[in-house]
């Protein structure tokens, strides 16, 4: 059965990414025949387990045909530190048996060419894998493989210092999907108030006494999504598009692939906290099950769910029995059916390890602080704060009831109340041991994709606004002092705002080119708007957002790379945007302006291949804000990885033996031990 499930993640990964013009590539981490996994160039923390992969390739045809598609079988491989003695795998890290060698076939094309033509290359592999290992002493290590005869490939790896102190106790990770640095400019141009150029209030990241930025490339590519920068900031370790806790392998399995443990892992495993995740997306989307998912695909939804609650199968970082707080949308995943993992009741699962079960705002008030929490609000995605606060109307119009009814959820949190009760579930559970939290404001990043702007920064807003009540809530908790808070993105979308629109004179215009004199730059993009009140009009969401979503001047923006579109820039009073669609008599995925768009604005042409019907993300680096203990640590230019390891110092996760160590942090004294249990015959620890 779950070979049946990896086959249908493959056909909807392939259904999700169309090809395009790219860089083709065999296996992104792996130039030569012969592949190492984790590759060249990657970081550790001192006592982080992972698996090692070796591989080595027999193309059978196309440019690399080589050994008449056999496979070196009798490949062997060692590793060194520092300069000293090279030994096998097997010897260095005490593996009582060699694992078993694995052979499969697999085909990629080379070019467009040669997809257009459909002739795939083919190629042989033979693999050995081995399970759960760790390095603890600090320092530089060489990997070599050495198959066919003479040839070789190597791999530097270095083990970061230990930092087995701990300097905070607690940990919350603030994810701004897709926010950049000009989106929060935006944003706070619209919600706050500025008289002669300067802003009478600030938002609270603003106030944030540590800023800097880190670098969002994936492994193998230099635009990255979601599921694999979530890795990097989870983990310490880059993967490829679509992987999440693991290196990318070329097998057939989606769950066999080389894993290393994510922060929370190591959280649980080291010190026993408690942890959870926020968000409001599906909580099987990429960034929040990326804290416990060990899958090149992040399409296997189901699986995923019962990986975070129960566990990767035969593996078992610890005793992982789920996430004690889990925030969310994505009821399809838990609702018996073709969406749950092997059909089962999720609900139910979760309540056979002792959750609390809330399918909305009242229930999840009301749930205990002392029991493990789940609550799921809605099918798909939370629907974003400007249509729960501005435009509730269009609430109606959804059938997304997380309790599988024909109706609409009209009973949600926000990101704030969900927020704020997994902090009180977190603190009550995680007592003396700590907490880590990740709350994720994912709908910056959903409606950038749609070109919805208004929404997205309208979700942006929100996730300030509950960064401000985190930090009064920990003040009232006593443990704000205790916490590092972190607030960050995955990832950017090339978006700005480069003016204002008349949406008035644009609308009265009758042909593009003088639609687009609507558009006032430099001195003629005056002042915002948004901060103005409306006489009679209120929408009671207080300080911190727009007293006018709807004025006659309002910002003129875009992104960078988009699909063929229409550009009104008033906000869209009836839902998201779909700006492109597909037209009765042409291929399928190929995408049009939408002519129910904003009939009133004027064509942009599209930057993207015509299979692309949404914005995609963009090169640019992301905003890391950091306030409490470590927070200095965060200043300056880095590497997504980075910030796992900043937090891991902090946390005192790097460990310079697999032996019960005590905490430095005064509160934690004595509290830290491995607990690992369960593992699985072929995974090691040294």
């Amino acid at each position: 059965m779950l070979r049946k499930l990896n086959l249908i993640a493959v056909s909807l990964a392939a259904s999700l990414s169309a090809v395009s013009g790219q860089t083709f590539q065999r296996l992104g981490t792996c130039p030569t025949l012969g592949c190492v996994l984790p590759p060249d160039q990657q970081d550790f923390l001192p006592g982080q387990q992972f698996d090692i992969r070796f591989e080595v390739h027999a193309p059978k045809n196309g440019s690399e045909a080589f050994n008449n598609g056999v496979p070196d079988e009798q490949f062997t491989a060692t590793i060194a530190k520092d300069g000293g003695k090279a030994k096998s795998i097997a010897e260095y890290f005490d593996v009582s048996a060699e694992p078993a060698l694995e052979k499969w076939t697999f085909h990629w094309y080379e070019d467009l060419f040669a997809h257009d033509a459909k002739t795939p290359s083919v190629v042989n592999v033979a693999s050995k894998i081995y399970r759960r290992v760790a390095l603890y002493e600090p320092g530089a290590y060489i990997v070599t493989l050495n198959y066919y005869s003479g040839k070789t490939t190597t791999a530097t790896w270095v083990v970061r210092p230990i930092a087995k102190e701990k300097k905070a106790k607690n940990v919350i990770f603030f994810v701004g999907d897709g926010m950049t640095t000009n989106m929060i400019t935006a944003a706070r141009l619209l919600a706050h108030k500025s008289i002669n150029g300067k802003y009478q209030s600030l938002m609270a990241i603003d106030k944030f006494p540590v800023v800097g930025h880190h670098m969002s490339h994936s492994i193998d590519s230099f635009i990255t999504d979601s599921a694999n920068s979530a890795s990097a900031l989870y983990s310490g370790h880059k993967s490829t598009v679509n992987a999440m806790g693991v290196y990318a392998d070329s097998s057939p399995d989606l769950f066999d692939d080389p894993k290393v443990e994510t922060i929370v892992e190591l959280l649980k495993r080291i010190w026993g906290s408690s942890w959870g995740a926020v968000s409001t997306a599906f909580i099987a989307d990429a960034t929040p099950i990326a804290l416990t998912a060990h899958t090149r695909s992040r399409y296997a939804y189901g699986p995923l769910i019962d990986q975070a609650l129960n566990g990767v199968s035969n593996y078992s970082w610890t005793e992982m029995d789920g996430p004690d707080a889990y925030f969310g949308g994505g009821a399809e995943q838990f609702l018996p059916g073709s969406g749950s993992y092997l059909g089962k009741d999720y609900y139910a699962e979760f309540a056979k390890k002792g959750y609390s079960i809330s399918l909305n705002k009242t229930s999840l008030e009301k749930a205990s602080n002392k029991t493990k929490a789940l609550g799921i609000f809605c099918k798909s995605n939370l629907p974003v704060w400007l249509d729960r606060n501005i435009f509730p109307a269009n609430l109606k119009n959804l059938t997304n009831d997380p309790s599988g009814a024909k109706a609409s959820a009209t009973d949600l949190p926000g990101l704030k109340e969900m927020t704020l009760k997994a902090i009180d579930v977190l603190h009550e559970r995680g007592g003396d041991k700590g907490f880590f939290l990740m709350s994720e404001a994912a709908s910056i990043d959903k409606q950038m994709h749609a070109l919805d702007y208004d929404r997205a920064l309208g979700d942006l807003l929100e996730m300030d606004d509950t960064v401000r009540a985190a930090v009064e809530k920990l003040k009232a908790l006593g443990e704000l002092e205790n916490t590092l808070i972190i607030v960050s993105a995955d990832h950017g979308h090339g978006f700005d705002v480069f003016g204002s629109a008349d949406t008035k004179y644009m609308a009265a215009q009758d042909d593009d080119r003088h639609k687009r004199n609507a558009i006032g730059v430099y001195q003629n993009s005056g002042l915002s708007q948004y901060t103005v009140e409306q006489p009679g009009i209120s929408y009671g969401t207080g300080a911190n957002f727009p007293v006018n979503w709807d004025p006659r001047y309002v910002i003129a923006a875009g992104l960078g790379a988009n699909p063929d579109h229409r550009e009104y820039y008033g906000v869209n009073k009836t839902g998201s945007r779909v700006p492109a669609t597909t037209i009765k008599g042409k291929a399928s995925d190929d995408y049009y302006v939408n002519p129910n768009d904003h009939p009133e604005g004027f064509v942009v042409n599209g930057t993207l291949p015509t299979n692309e019907a949404q914005g995609v993300h963009s090169l640019t680096d992301v905003p890391v804000y950091a306030m409490g203990p470590c927070q200095e640590t965060f200043g300056g230019t880095y590497g997504n990885i980075d910030v796992f390891y900043k937090m891991a110092a902090c946390l005192g996760l790097g460990q310079p033996t697999n032996k019960t160590i005590t905490s430095g942090c005064q509160a934690e004294k004595g509290k830290g031990k491995d607990t690992g249990k369960g593992k699985d015959k072929n995974w090691v620890t040294i």
